[in-house]
């Protein structure tokens, strides 16, 4: 079982500033900003190219997404990033897809 998956069903402690049936979200332990955070869900997928091309998968990432808004709205964060990355190649480092939310504010 990946570390996320752990965090999700609270085996890891973590604070979740958000949680529904689908995803979590929590600060990322090594920011590589002033505001850091992962959207996670919480069905395991590895990587973005393991998503189906289907609407189940399609609306878990539009969630994962509009949480990211969401959080960036509560945080009043005028600009901000989305990011997934895809594979360790690209510096993936959990193999369990993760939206990061980073603001330099």
């Amino acid at each position: 079982m990946c570390i996320f998956c752990k965090i999700i069903n609270k085996e890891i402690p973590s604070d979740f500033l958000f949680e529904n049936g689908d995803v979590v979200a929590f600060k990322d332990i090594h920011p590589k900003a002033k505001t850091h955070i992962l959207i996670v869900p919480k069905k395991h997928i590895e990587t973005i190219k393991d998503l189906k091309e289907d609407e189940a998968d399609e609306v878990l990432v539009g969630k994962m997404v509009l949480v990211a808004q969401d959080i960036a709205k509560g945080l009043k964060l005028d600009g901000y990033q989305l990011l997934f990355n895809v594979g360790r190649s690209a510096g993936q480092e959990v193999m369990h897809i993760h939206l990061h939310l980073m603001s330099h504010q």
